[in-house]
């Protein structure tokens, strides 16, 4: 009896002897065979070809897995480490694996690649693929893998296997006259790659170590469909012109400089798109019942080691020196969170307490990690941590998950949850844990929220429920959080006197909705490509007069916009109305009005609007109205 997981995810028993997965994915359809790529027995990935025993549990693995996707790019590695070696003979193997979106392979060769090159190597992949070459396994005892790969040249394979134990069994994978160490598995054939495309050049240090050789890297990406290809391609360009960097000096939003590497800039345009969204976020958690603190940017480092991110989170922390004391400079807010709460006496009758944190905070982060305004060193988090009785756990896990919902069905985002359990360093009890862990699931499923499981990715002091967007073109980024905490109250020493006259510990909630306000304002401009909603806009209505004589009639409906809040400019530049037009359009400003003498005298404006053009010309004051209205609403 062997059972096996069906792509929709139910339990089906076969009564087989002993087969291999191919053989099981016949039993269950020609499409599904078709499809499969590799299988997953006892929980373990293997090839196609892998003889299953009974008793097995078999899950037939397709491109459309996670694990799929990776198995497709790494057999695609291979191909192209092939190709290398057959146009460049003498070029040595570093290694190839699957990354998010793709593959890569490392090469020590005399040859300096081109992108030129990687035309030909494309070629070279299509001709191999055509071959429809096998994939096959074979198994080494270490030596003798050692010396297979001497007498091949393969100076970095060797380097590998040594590193190995003793008594280890090397695998090696062949199709046609290219054979390589590999753990496996991998498609059946090289037919099974439909779609490789090669993406660029870089170096790369042999094992990430500038101690070794720089090797040359060449990366790539492979599909099971060449619609998929042409769909990731065209993403790829998308997000080139999206690119929040690029965008934020275009607009003169924001930028990053060597004089402060990781730590942003703000330009006036930019500081009103920051602004709003801090207006919005105070005013969304005014109605939600939250007071507003503000906790200092340098705290003793005693603090630190109390709350544990001393022992658990230094080595991305600054620190200073104070008076002959040691300070650090925070990279969280909860510490400041905990004093607040800790300043005063707490009934039961006060709980919950919701404080809300436009925070500060530094992190200490590797200069090659650093990605615009994505990855920074200084950024304000919208914190707020919430105190409360064990019997409001759900109730309060629930109000922010609508909070969070709210927000980000303003703008437009579709999301995904995920709850993450207790990692490796980790504070509390497991049974401490697995009450959070409970609390958590009871509020999503409570929520009718459908989430996965991340295991072992929770904070290090609770588990939590992660929010991952997915934007315009189909990007997921984490960014509001969710995590529920017994440990912090513990350390404080946080109580409340109860209904009984003794004293308790509260649970507490560390939250986010926007994340990181830098990283929001990145991910909102890679989103919206530049083009902000109308509340968001730096600048709302432009008004171009089409010669000097509108300049009176444009001046005063300039004065008339700004006197109600609506944040417009005023071009009465001796420039054609052409350019003004298309000046307004790189600007992306959401709308135009084009004034001349009819308009004047009928006291009209020609209204032009992002995205649509020329509307034609309409009363002045019902265009007033219309934006107004539509700020208000945040359409």
């Amino acid at each position: 009896m062997i059972k096996v997981t069906l792509p929709d995810g139910s339990i089906k028993d076969f009564e087989l002897d002993i087969v291999t997965p191919l053989d099981v994915a016949l039993n269950i359809s020609k499409g599904l065979a078709k499809k499969a790529i590799a299988a997953k027995v006892d929980g373990k990935l293997v090839d196609l070809s892998y003889p299953i025993k009974k008793d097995s549990e078999v899950k037939i693995i397709t491109f459309e897995d996670p694990e799929g996707k990776d198995i497709f790019r790494h057999s695609s590695s291979h191909i192209l480490a092939q190709a290398v070696q057959n146009l460049f003979p003498g070029t040595i193997l570093g290694i190839g694996p699957a990354i998010k979106d793709g593959f890569y392979y490392d090469f020590d060769s005399e040859h300096k690649f081109t992108p030129e090159d990687l035309v030909k190597i494309e070629e070279e992949m299509a001709r191999i693929i055509k071959e429809d070459l096998k994939y096959t396994r074979k198994e080494l005892p270490r030596e003798e893998a050692i010396k297979f790969f001497q007498d091949r040249g393969e100076k970095y394979k060797v380097e590998l296997i040594e590193d190995l134990p003793e008594d280890a069994i090397i695998s090696i994978y062949q199709q046609g006259d290219f054979i390589d160490l590999c753990a496996g598995p991998h498609v059946p054939s090289t037919s099974f790659i439909k779609a490789p495309k090669l993406l660029s050049l870089a170096g790369a240090y042999w094992r990430g170590s500038e101690k070794n050789k720089m090797l040359q890297r060449i990366y790539g990406t492979s599909f099971s469909k060449k619609s998929e290809l042409d769909e990731y391609l065209f993403r790829v360009e998308e997000a080139k012109r999206r690119d929040h960097r690029k965008l934020g000096q275009e607009l003169e939003l924001f930028t990053l400089m060597d004089e402060g590497p990781g730590f942003p800039f703000f330009f006036p345009k930019g500081m009103i798109i920051r602004n709003e969204l801090e207006n919005f976020w105070r005013e969304l958690h005014k109605e939600s019942g939250y007071q507003e603190i503000k906790t200092p940017i340098i705290l003793n480092q005693e603090l630190w080691e109390r709350s544990g991110h001393w022992q658990n989170y230094k080595d991305n922390m600054y620190f200073t020196e104070i008076d002959d004391s040691n300070f650090c400079i925070k990279p969280m807010n909860c510490p400041g969170g905990m004093l607040v709460y800790d300043s005063k006496l707490h009934s039961y009758r006060d709980l919950p307490l919701r404080y809300g944190e436009l925070g500060l905070v530094h992190r200490h982060e590797l200069s090659g990690a650093l990605h615009g305004l994505m990855r920074v060193r200084a950024f304000t988090q919208d914190d707020a941590h919430i105190f409360m009785l064990p019997s409001q756990i759900t109730d309060e896990i629930k109000g922010v998950i609508d909070l969070i919902d709210k927000i980000y069905k303003l703008f437009g985002f579709e999301y995904h949850v995920e709850l993450s359990t207790k990692p490796e360093k980790a504070m509390g009890s497991d049974e401490m844990w697995e009450i959070a862990t409970k609390a958590l699931e009871k509020a999503l499923e409570e929520k009718g929220m459908d989430y996965i499981i991340n295991e072992g990715d929770g904070a290090f002091y609770g588990p939590k429920i992660d929010f991952h967007l997915m934007d315009s073109i189909g990007r997921t980024w984490q960014c509001g959080t969710i995590q529920l905490d017994f440990q912090m109250p513990e350390r404080f020493d946080l109580t409340y006197i109860g209904e009984d006259g003794e004293k308790h510990r509260p649970v507490m909630i560390h939250r986010v909705a926007f994340g990181s306000i830098e990283r929001f304002i990145g991910i909102l401009t890679e989103h919206y490509a530049g083009a902000f909603p109308l509340w968001l806009a730096p600048v709302q209505v432009k008004i171009m007069p089409i010669t000097d004589k509108q300049h009176d009639y444009g001046k005063k409906l300039y004065d008339e916009l700004k006197k109600v809040g609506v944040r417009v400019e005023l071009d009465d530049r001796n420039e054609k109305i052409g350019y003004k037009i298309r000046e307004a359009q790189v600007q992306k400003i959401p709308y135009m009005l084009v004034i001349g003498d009819r308009e004047v005298q009928d006291g009209t404006v020609g209204l032009r609007k992002r995205g649509e053009g020329d509307l034609g010309a309409v009363l002045f004051e019902d265009f007033k109205e219309q934006v107004l209205e539509e700020i208000k609403n945040k359409k």
